[in-house]
């Protein structure tokens, strides 16, 4: 096997492209910490294991990476406004300090020891974490079953190759905890925190997670299709998806930067590699040993569906910055990952990230404290069901 060939995986998982979209608040506001829990504890507030300050950016006065004028930039994480609350309920970093202090080190050991035998993991949790998001808030409605009464979102078409591994290990924490802490700890929150450790233990960086919601009353099939960006979308329609919730172009580029860990299947980019136009077999953007490569991969794709490749073809998994680089050479596997490196509004921030870091990380956890509270439940807007893959009362 050629030293293209070897940077391919065959793999027969139930997850396609880590196509990751995000959103935030409409107006990223600092406020101070409150909750009616009580401060943050030491422990929570530990110093991210990422330096504060991009190296190519001039600093701002609180070392925050500067946006134009017409961009807004959240540093600090975003506690919901008490205008978003019934009853004073607020998210906080210690929300379970005294009635689950056990919540933390279950979700840290459940998931360093799933993906220590499945290192498939770390993506597919982040990108049912951002499917969950994107859909109708973080509030682990993707996660439950459809019944006789409904279908649920879960079983959307672009919900569909979702992984297995990432609902198994959510349900596996909230059944541990189940045990410790009846009824005490949302599975909304389980995949917030299960997200962010996962993210770190693969060589992301650190970042804070708000907790206190609650999950999810209905979920909707129809949504899914409707919050949704395609790959195969122009790029004036995937900046909209964001820009639409209030994302700007510079965050959604740092979030599609978790294409650096997971897999493709071979369906998704095949009219890239196979008959793609009268005057070409192969899409001429893609690097022709890659493109070479992916050709051996793929070749019985319409006849095994599961056939796939890594989204990064130089250190699969492992979360850096190399998606940059990659698809700034024609290493990308998507239509969209070539947009993305030659849109004019795309392709400066793609030079940064490929060429700095620290740039991605600082603004990789900026953009995933805003993910992690888009459209939370709080007070009675929610509940803390029993088991995650469906609600407490029966209909949907």
């Amino acid at each position: 096997m050629d030293s293209v060939g070897k940077i391919f995986a065959y793999h027969r998982l139930r997850f396609r492209d880590l196509l990751i979209w995000g959103f935030c608040l409409r107006e990223c506001t600092r406020v101070k910490e409150r909750s009616s829990r009580g401060r943050a504890s030491p422990k929570s507030l530990r110093t991210r294991a990422v330096p504060s300050t991009p190296v190519l950016i001039p600093r701002s006065p609180k070392g925050a990476v500067p946006f134009s004028s017409n961009q807004s930039r959240c540093r600090e994480p975003h506690p919901l406004l008490s205008n978003q609350n019934r009853g004073g309920h607020h998210l906080s970093l210690d929300y379970y300090k005294k009635t689950c202090p056990q919540f933390e080190s279950t979700v840290r050991d459940a998931v360093f020891a799933k993906q220590s035998s499945v290192p498939a993991t770390a993506p597919g949790v982040l990108r049912l974490f951002f499917h969950d998001c994107l859909i109708d808030g973080c509030d682990a409605s993707i996660l439950v079953s459809s019944n006789g009464y409904a279908r649920g979102e879960r079983d959307a078409v672009p919900n569909l190759s979702l992984s297995g591994d990432a609902f198994e290990i959510i349900n596996k924490i909230k059944n541990s905890l189940e045990l410790t802490c009846p009824g005490v700890v949302s599975c909304s929150d389980i995949m917030a925190e299960a997200t962010r450790d996962l993210v770190k233990m693969v060589g992301g960086p650190y970042y804070k997670v708000l907790l206190g919601r609650k999950d999810s009353l209905v979920t909707n099939i129809t949504k899914a299709a409707e919050s949704l960006p395609e790959p195969e979308m122009p790029m004036d329609r995937i900046i909209t998806k964001f820009t639409s919730r209030g994302f700007n172009i510079r965050e959604m580029v740092a979030l599609t930067g978790a294409h650096t860990i997971g897999f493709t299947h071979c369906n998704q980019f095949s009219h890239r590699i196979f008959n793609f136009s009268a005057t070409s077999d192969v899409d001429p953007t893609l690097n022709p040993k890659l493109a070479a490569g992916l050709k051996r991969l793929c070749q019985n794709y319409t006849t095994d569906n599961g056939m796939s490749a890594f989204n990064d073809v130089r250190s699969p998994s492992k979360f850096d910055n190399a998606y940059f680089q990659n698809i700034l050479r024609g290493l990308g596997l998507l239509t969209s990952d070539h947009a993305l490196s030659v849109d004019p509004r795309t392709r400066p921030i793609v030079e940064i990230y490929a060429r700095n870091q620290t740039a991605f990380f600082v603004d990789f956890a900026a953009a995933m404290e805003k993910v992690s509270v888009l459209n939370v439940k709080t007070g009675r807007k929610g509940e803390i069901r029993d088991r995650c893959d469906q609600f407490n009362h029966i209909p949907m």
